[in-house]
């Protein structure tokens, strides 16, 4: 019906039939002649002995596709069973490559952070113990994998220099990521979920060059699904839930946006116009987010926001519809016509429950999965999918997107692939990016890659750079707070020698036929718990696996606000108190530890066991500013 809607206008408009079909099929209106088309690489080739294929097939789930240019790309899969593996590909202005087999993920993210490195959120590794209970360590999209020249070899083939992963089951345990963005090379940020009961806060890890630390954000707890620049800023999109306890506490709208990333973390920011009347803030789905850069005249930089509405939507409350916010410093000054001061929210809605059709009207039935700014156009490429299938994709439905203007107007409402393409429909739009100007790619949930170009010859320089001119990466360092897996292949035949020679394990360390379980240090922290007492004084509980020297310190982002002095305590089940003032309420605990006797170790073949952990990663929330604090 949409197609047919378009073709109509354009004959009534006086438009010949086959230039109608052209425009309605492929999206020519006002794209510098660019057109989509599937483009979709060649499978790895089959180990030695094996036939090959020459019919593309789908990468398996794709959780990300990120540009550094429009000629160095990269994308991380789930794989597709035997024939593509989880991993990491790689596009070169011509063709993609699998650049790794190691580090897929489920949903994966990945983050550029300079032209010759970037960051990908990653599946675990198996091998780790079971829970006591017999619960399996959960692996999904809860590592991080750093690839980029050798250390000593900056010029070198990439590879994965850095792998980081904590236990499972522990204080400190990694949580689902959803999303991940860079500022520089030395100022990455990553984050997911909630942290588990009775945690509260947002799970957040910081790269500050040299090494990750944990930086939960207090105390909302709301799961983060995606970042982006902006203005020398990282900016994170929040979901909201019926079920936080910062909504039942607040009668204003709560953040859905939170900015200012970088050493000092995160500051919530004032809510977007979103809503339409008697519309819940947990009836709208988080915000995909994409920023239209513009290096050279910062003032034209723009931000764009686009979400669908939950499904299932909540009882009693007005329906929501897609939503498409945009923040323009350009646009502000464009619409009032004077200088805005810092801190004033400058959002407009494009489309939504104020504009006219709104977002409901315009698209009745779709969710929003995915959003591209297209450099240079004032325009952004939306991605939407019907409700329905959504929580159950199919493989024969076709993509569907409109491309939307900053003053709201739709230009393009496409269905791809079109009628006569050999391949035909391969699922919903997954991911939209566009590294420039009539020039964005996307994937379907099923794996296949279509691209907006120019028609004819590849106008692309192909990106020669030696630092990705490498093999097929198949190694992933070792993570050091983590057991090692031993080797699933039999021993060597060592007869007739009077030593076994080691044995190789899939993570590269060395071990013998006869050790299949490793030696691990216990955590020196463990059973961590926290409480208020009277309002203001925190207890906090744990178990000290050897006597050691402790401090707890409260702080307010880098300010410290309180602290208990150094104190020596013996192995057991140890407390200390810490007064805290209600105007200078903290946002983060560290508690310092430094054993004072060798840890006791454990095999990995006990259930349970872990490696050490000698730092309170993440502390319980101690309630929100202004408000009485509660857990």
């Amino acid at each position: 019906m949409r197609r047919l809607a378009l073709l109509a206008i354009l004959l009534l408009a006086g438009a010949s039939l086959a230039a109608a079909v052209q425009a309605a099929g492929q999206g020519l209106s006002d794209d510098g002649g660019a057109e989509w088309r599937v483009e979709q690489p060649q499978p790895p080739a089959p180990p030695p002995g094996v036939p090959g294929s020459s019919t593309p097939i789908g990468l398996g789930r794709v959780g990300d596709i990120e540009f550094w240019a429009p000629n160095r790309g990269a994308l991380i899969t789930a794989g597709n069973g035997s024939t593509i593996p989880a991993g990491v590909w790689l596009y070169n202005g011509h063709d993609w490559r699998e650049l790794a087999k190691v580090c897929g993920a489920t949903d994966g993210r990945i983050a550029w952070a300079g032209p010759d490195e970037f960051w990908t959120i990653s599946d675990g590794r198996p091998g780790q113990a079971a829970e006591a209970l017999g619960g399996e360590p959960p692996l999904q999209d809860n590592t991080l994998c750093h690839f980029a020249p050798p250390p000593n070899d900056p010029e070198g083939p990439l590879e994965v220099v850095a792998s980081y992963a904590e236990p499972a089951f522990q204080s400190n345990s990694y949580q689902v990521m959803h999303a991940a963005a860079c500022l520089t090379a030395d100022d990455c940020w990553f984050a997911g979920q909630p942290l588990p009961a009775p945690q509260i806060g947002a799970f957040e890890l910081h790269w500050n060059g040299s090494s990750i630390a944990a930086e939960p954000y207090l105390p909302e707890g709301h799961p983060v699904y995606d970042i982006s620049p902006f203005e020398g800023s990282l900016y994170e999109s929040l979901a909201l839930s019926p079920a936080d306890l910062v909504l039942k506490r607040s009668l204003e709208l709560p953040a859905l946006l939170r900015g200012g990333a970088g050493a000092a973390g995160f500051e919530a920011e004032p809510a977007p116009p979103l809503y339409g009347a008697r519309e819940f803030p947990y009836a709208l789905n988080y915000l995909h987010l994409s920023t239209d850069p513009s290096p050279g005249a910062p003032e034209e930089e723009a931000l764009w926001g686009a979400a669908g509405p939950q499904i299932p939507a909540p009882e009693k409350s007005a329906p929501a519809g897609v939503t498409v916010v945009r923040d323009s410093k350009l646009q502000y000054l464009s619409a009032q016509g004077v200088y805005v001061k810092e801190g004033v929210p400058r959002w407009t809605q494009v489309l939504g429950p104020e504009t006219k059709p709104s977002g409901l009207e315009r698209f009745p039935e779709d969710v929003v999965t995915s959003i591209a700014a297209e450099p240079g156009t004032d325009s952004a490429w939306l991605a939407l999918d019907g409700e329905g299938d959504s929580q159950s994709p199919r493989p024969t439905a076709h993509a569907v997107m409109a491309r939307v203007s900053a003053d709201g107007t739709i230009s393009d409402e496409l269905s791809l692939p079109g009628e006569g393409d050999p391949y035909g429909p391969k699922g919903a739009v997954e991911k939209l990016v566009c590294p420039a100007a009539h020039d964005c790619w996307m994937v379907t949930d099923q794996g296949w890659l279509l691209h907006l170009s120019p028609l004819g010859e590849n106008t692309l320089e192909e990106d020669t750079d030696p630092v990705f001119a490498g093999g097929l990466i198949t190694s992933r360092p070792t993570d050091e707070s983590l057991p090692q897996v031993p080797s699933d292949a039999p021993p060597a035949d060592d007869s007739g020698l009077e030593e076994a020679p080691p044995l190789q394990t899939d993570a590269g360390v060395e071990t013998t036929s006869e050790n299949h379980f490793d030696t691990v240090a216990v955590p020196l922290l463990s059973h961590v718990r926290s409480r208020l007492v009277h309002g203001t004084t925190l207890m906090l509980s744990f178990h000290l696996a050897v006597k050691a020297r402790v401090r707890l310190l409260a702080k307010r982002r880098r300010d410290l606000v309180a602290s208990s002095p150094m104190q020596v305590l013996k192995a057991g089940d140890r407390s200390i108190q810490l007064r805290l003032h209600r105007r200078r309420w903290p946002t983060k605990l560290e508690l310092q530890t430094h054993a004072l006797a060798p840890l006791p170790t454990r095999s990995t073949r006990e259930a349970g066991t872990n490696t050490v952990s000698t730092s309170l990663a993440f502390p319980n929330a101690l309630g929100t500013p202004g408000l009485e604090p509660s857990l």
